[in-house]
């Protein structure tokens, strides 16, 4: 068996970027789904004019101390409001949480049965990657579970031209995607974040982001995952994938969602919690202690909802 160990707590790459400051169904159950309405778009649009997350006055509480990232945002996930933020509209480098939106676009493309034919280009992927063989066709719900848990550059590049037949066009849908969304503060230079070079978004843009996701329930059960094994074709016969969101395995309430890291990026967390009826989403980017920092903010929030 194949083990895709979680040792590391975020998925790993290189280099520069642009910066700009302003101010659940059980995963193991996922089924084959019907493909989305083709007005699919028409529909991002509709959340952008109803924008996916709106401000709320300055809060007042000050943590101290101070949160370690360099950008960070608190969103009650039901109203959309923003809670708490810091630094919300600088532009950052994002690394692997580029990935929420690559599975965005391709669960709207590709049913759970249906067969990957892994290119030619998939295995050159650097760095991070779990060893897709080119030629070998895979279904696609082990892919997302890939791209999702184990964060492999190849699943993200498989998945791409998979779903839009090219790189540069999956990229390409991406950003268009990100307008429609009205993610201003984001631009994608690639569908797995591992290379930094004009591949940014902000805290107010991932939070915004991850509330569009997490309306997915096929995204949702994925990402609230924390160890899933599944068969493969000879002679790799089965893989495992643990989830490198350590989130869900020590902060209660967590559900999701994704981690990212890079030189140039430092680390990246986007999570989701929920307790009742409350349900959270927090973003930091460019941190120090991320989950210390997530921790943080999740818990203020629910202390707000008391």
């Amino acid at each position: 068996m194949l083990t895709l160990a979680a040792a590391l707590a975020f998925a790993g790459g290189i280099d520069l970027g642009r910066r700009h400051d302003g101010s659940h169904a059980a995963a193991a159950s996922l089924k084959p789904a019907a493909r989305t309405h083709p007005s699919r778009h028409v529909q991002s649009r509709h959340a952008a004019a109803r924008p996916l997350i709106v401000a709320a006055p300055a809060p007042r509480h000050a943590f101290v101390p101070r949160l370690t990232g360099s950008s960070a945002i608190l969103v009650d996930a039901v109203s959309g409001r923003v809670l708490w933020a810091f630094r919300p509209h600088a532009r950052r480098l994002v690394a692997s949480t580029t990935k929420i939106m690559t599975a965005v676009l391709a669960l709207d493309r590709l049913g759970p049965q249906d067969l990957v034919t892994v290119a030619r280009t998939v295995p050159r992927v650097p760095l991070v990657k779990e060893g897709l063989r080119p030629g070998e066709r895979v279904r696609a719900w082990k892919l997302f579970y890939g791209l999702l848990l184990f964060s492999g550059n190849d699943d993200a590049l498989a998945l791409a031209i998979a779903s839009a037949g090219s790189r540069a066009e999956f990229v390409a849908q991406m950003n268009l995607e990100a307008r429609h969304l009205g993610l201003r503060d984001t631009h994608y230079a690639g569908p797995s974040g591992v290379i930094d070079q004009n591949n940014y978004s902000s805290a107010w843009d991932l939070a915004a982001l991850t509330r569009y996701a997490m309306r997915n329930p096929r995204f949702r059960a994925i990402v609230r995952t924390q160890r899933k094994e599944v068969s493969w074709s000879p002679p790799t016969f089965a893989k495992l994938y643990l989830n490198k969101n350590l989130m869900l395995s020590t902060f209660r309430g967590a559900d999701g969602v994704k981690t990212g890291w890079t030189t140039r990026a430092g680390h990246c967390l986007v999570a989701s919690a929920h307790r009742g009826h409350v349900r959270l989403i927090a973003a930091v980017l460019h941190a120090g202690d991320p989950y210390g920092d997530a921790r943080r903010l999740l818990d203020y929030g629910f202390t707000l909802a008391k």
